[in-house]
């Protein structure tokens, strides 16, 4: 799609580094969060879901970094579409006995980060207290090809993508396309990405 005039000077905005941040993503998704995602995966309300295999320290703290990683803003948020569900399911059905290893000890060095840091759990942090662990995080991976914090973007920015809510509402959709257009003026379709089923 081609990019109007007004998409150009105002830059890249979130949700066009969400896009860009998912198409990268989809080139290197794990083998895990692959076979997941075969397997669907439908909403759960932050308020009535109970983890089935990370306990409720853990799944809080992938709940608040995923919330952390995509914030509700024009667009729902990770917890509002069920990222936190997802990344519980994925951890118990998909990853290896090495990732899940790997993901526990993440998970428990970013709640000792936050007490180091702050005397308090991860999830009782403000939200630039969360901003500047996640940025530590952030920081300790680039360059690398793995980790717990490659493993989490991944894992939220694929159940989010996936989800349901952002599928229909979020990215535009088409369950039953018309005639194919190779090329046409960005304009014309508005400035969503389109969801594929």
């Amino acid at each position: 799609m081609m990019n109007t005039k007004a998409d150009t000077e105002l830059g890249m905005n979130r949700r066009d580094a969400i896009k860009r941040a998912s198409l990268t993503l989809g080139a290197a998704i794990s083998a895990s969060t692959l076979a997941g995602v075969a397997h669907g995966q439908s909403a759960a309300s932050a308020s009535n879901w109970k983890p089935s295999h990370l306990n409720r320290t853990q799944a809080g703290i992938a709940g608040a970094l995923a919330e952390r990683i995509l914030p509700r803003t024009d667009t729902p948020s990770a917890l509002d579409v069920g990222v936190p569900a997802f990344i519980d399911t994925i951890y118990g059905g998909y990853m290896t006995q090495s990732e899940k290893a790997d993901f526990r000890k993440g998970l428990n060095a970013v709640n000792r980060s936050a007490r180091s840091a702050h005397k308090k759990r991860f999830v009782d942090l403000s939200d630039a207290q969360q901003e500047g662990i996640i940025g530590d995080l952030a920081a300790a991976a680039e360059g690398s090809e793995g980790g717990f914090y490659r493993k989490l973007r991944e894992v939220t920015l694929v159940g989010y993508f996936t989800s349901k809510e952002v599928g229909m509402n979020v990215l535009k959709y088409d369950p039953i396309p018309g005639m194919y257009k190779g090329c046409i003026p960005k304009s014309e379709v508005g400035d969503a990405a389109w969801a594929y089923s």
